[in-house]
């Protein structure tokens, strides 16, 4: 039986650490898939638990030369990234050969440290702070793949060998006159060490939102225990506990409210700024802010069983996949380094024996092993896709991997489903008719319809109770109501005799023929008061708030719609006239929305499904890129790409323009990588660029990338 599992790495380097790593799983037969992300440091692997286990494969990872550890069930907060000791001893010691360099671009000579000085900090650096780039370039060299420590310590160890030959075993030695290039082993291993703690911190504290989720659960709550109230962590607190929010408080586990009301702000889930209305009953979800009053719930789900946890656990799977794009770059990187590596022997060999300068091809290709690094490879997509993914969790879209996005990127056809998707899935009311003789005016029509059919249990009458209800009407007690099944339902009202409301021959009311527009797809309950006519409602399905909007951006955007529903025709078209909406189809299959997807696919068109039933999950499955409505059925939000947490059409446009902004990102980050390497590598060659120069412009490469990778954050939704 398959089985997928998430490893967290450590000790990648580099891209090429991360190919190193999918190359040694994906040899194995038990191995169905592996992918590693050199941004998220997490590899996931599908396998055969029949064959091995998620121990095994943690244990081939290590043999490999990196770490490999199961994450918990829970994400947890990550320690704030702080530059260690090591980092600070190497720049310290980077000052005194930075303080020569400045003075020598002065003519101030004098300032340089006297060449055994130089030789001494030197070889701190390169004898013991140097040593995790050794150890890191020897594992990889094992494992049979080069990564960025490779090209780092040959160039460094190469500049150093030859400076202390220079200094003590040249002919220029006795007399003082040897020329030692110190500094470049040096400064290369400072800067790409400042590098390295840079692009880490921007990775841990920028690119990935969870850290921004995890602390939306409060350390501390009030609990209930032996009719006592008790502040506790939220780690102690139990299934069924009560627990007690404030105003400005959080909500600690996924509940439902015992007693209390107030407000509280679920954004963090659902994109949704306005805050909802709890009391006595209302569901209540970890992670929301108490905007206003005082509730106290019982706690049903907690940690990793709530939604919270649940968009935790989907969005560190999703940013921790990679996206079809990223397959190429990976591909380049996996032989970067051993093409680079050629690239430096031959600059050194042909530089020296073109100019005669020995010292000159050593440096140019010490440069070119230093600047060649494709860390900025490696991260041009992840990055990306971390940032896009964390800004549509913002926005309460959780696409379910790095492809799903990708493919929301390139989506020109979207087609929705209409009875939950565009409307809200159940009737109300949508217009009301009122008898010129009834002798009452629309509230009177609310009240004695809801006195009767307070009384039924239909759909229909609880849509008219309700909106009685939202009007603030005080309905009127009715007695002795007897249904006739099909028809409609009468009840004794004090001051008025027998109402009758339901169809129009069961209440005797004959309603206009010149009743148009609604009513000619709407259910139909009429109403009398005595025998008398009063008045009639038209039920039906609403458009949502916002749908029309929606469908206005996605037009705007250069993208067709349409409306394939199981639904009859003239209710369908009614609905698309309103969103003006001219593709519509009504009374479809499962099977033919299915069908209609693929029509379109075939027609050259890169098609989303929007649906949120049962009978959309195989349209969700055909489309390119499907999107489930959250809370719907399992088998929709299991078929689709991506989960709508606010059932609005809305969310699908951010959706798609957030995805579109990545995949947009992804491309301007590989440019810049691809460019950076292919302007930097012959500029090394032709002694264009020191090695200090180069280490310093490959530290700035990678975190450029991160850098334009976090614009994402703050972009702008059509």
């Amino acid at each position: 039986m398959q089985r997928k599992v998430r490893f967290q790495i450590e000790g990648m380097t580099c891209q090429a650490c991360a190919s190193r790593i999918e190359k040694v799983l994906n040899k194995k037969d038990f191995i169905v898939t592996a992918a590693v992300n050199f941004a998220g440091e997490e590899a996931q692997v599908v396998f055969d638990d029949s064959k091995t286990s998620a121990a095994g494969i943690a244990e081939i990872i290590k043999k490999a030369g990196y770490g490999a550890k199961e994450p918990p069930a829970t994400p947890q907060p990550q320690e704030k990234v702080r530059a260690g000791w090591r980092l600070w001893l190497l720049m310290a010691i980077n000052i005194p050969f930075l303080i020569g360099m400045a003075g020598m671009m002065v003519g101030r000579h004098d300032w340089m440290l006297p060449p055994l000085w130089q030789f001494a900090l030197a070889s701190v650096v390169q004898l013991w702070l140097a040593v995790p780039f050794y150890q890191s370039a020897w594992a990889s060299i094992r494992g049979g793949l080069a990564n960025m420590d490779v090209l780092v310590s040959i160039g460094t160890v190469s500049v150093y060998l030859y400076s202390v030959y220079m200094l003590f075993f040249s002919p220029h030695a006795a007399h003082g006159t040897a020329h030692v290039y110190f500094e470049a082993g040096v400064m290369v291993a400072g800067f790409v060490s400042l590098g390295k703690f840079l692009e880490l911190r921007t990775k841990k504290s920028g690119l990935n939102s969870l850290g921004l989720l995890l602390k939306l659960t409060p350390a501390q709550v009030n609990v209930e225990r032996g009719g006592q109230w008790q502040s506790l962590p939220v780690g102690q607190i139990a299934v069924g506990d009560l627990i007690r929010a404030n105003h400005g408080e959080r909500i600690a586990a996924d509940g439902i409210v015992e007693r209390g009301s107030g407000w509280a702000d679920e954004s963090h889930l659902t994109g949704e700024s306005n805050p909802e209305i709890k009391q006595a009953g209302s569901k209540v979800l970890a992670g929301a802010l108490m905007t206003d009053g005082s509730v106290v719930y019982r706690a049903t789900q907690l940690g990793s069983e709530t939604l919270l946890g649940d968009m935790m656990n989907a969005l560190a799977e999703a940013q921790g996949s990679k996206a079809p794009i990223a397959r190429a770059a990976d591909k380049a990187a996996a032989v970067f380094v051993p093409a680079v590596v050629c690239a430096a022997l031959l600059t050194f060999v042909l530089t020296g024996w073109l100019k005669g300068d020995w010292t000159a091809a050593l440096m140019h290709a010490a440069a070119v092993l230093v600047i060649a690094c494709p860390c900025a490879l490696g991260l041009a997509t992840p990055a990306a896709i971390m940032a896009g993914m964390g800004k549509a969790a913002e926005h309460g879209i959780w696409f379910k991997d790095a492809a799903s996005m990708e493919a929301a990127a390139h989506v020109d056809t979207v087609i929705l489903d209409k009875t939950g998707t565009l409307t809200e899935g159940r009737p109300q009311v949508a217009a009301v008719w009122l008898s010129e003789d009834s002798g009452f005016d629309e509230d009177g029509l609310y009240r004695l319809a809801a006195a009767a059919e307070q009384n039924a249990a239909h759909p229909l009458a609880a849509a008219i109770v309700a909106a009685a209800q939202a009007r603030g009407l005080e309905i009127p007690s009715s007695e002795n109501a007897q249904t006739e099944v099909g028809a409609g339902i009468c009840a004794a009202v004090g001051g008025v005799g027998t109402v009758k409301a339901g169809k129009p021959g069961f209440a005797g009311v004959e309603l206009p023929e010149n009743l148009d527009g609604v009513w000619r797809i709407a259910s139909v309950v009429a109403v009398s008061a005595a025998g008398r006519p009063v008045g009639a409602f038209a039920l039906a399905d609403t458009l949502k708030s916002g749908a029309a909007a929606a469908i206005g951006r996605l037009k705007a955007q250069g993208i067709g719609v349409c409306i394939m529903s199981g639904d009859n025709q003239g209710t369908v078209d009614y609905i698309a006239a309103q969103l003006g909406i001219a593709d519509a189809h009504g009374n479809m299959s499962p099977r033919g929305k299915a069908d209609g997807v693929r029509r379109l696919q075939a027609q050259g068109k890169t098609v989303a499904m929007v649906g949120d039933g049962i009978n959309d999950a195989p349209a969700l499955a055909a489309a390119d890129a499907g999107f489930a409505m959250k809370g719907g059925t399992d088998a929709a939000e299991h078929t689709a790409s991506a989960t709508l947490m606010r059932h609005s059409v809305g969310q699908l446009a951010d959706a798609l323009s957030i995805a579109r902004a990545t995949l947009k990102n992804i491309r301007q980050n590989l440019f810049f990588a691809f460019f950076y390497n292919i302007l930097g590598i012959p500029l090394a060659a032709l002694g264009l660029l020191s090695p200090v120069l180069a280490g310093a412009a490959m530290a700035a490469s990678s975190v450029s990338v991160l850098a334009n990778a976090l614009r994402l954050k703050r972009v702008k939704i059509d």
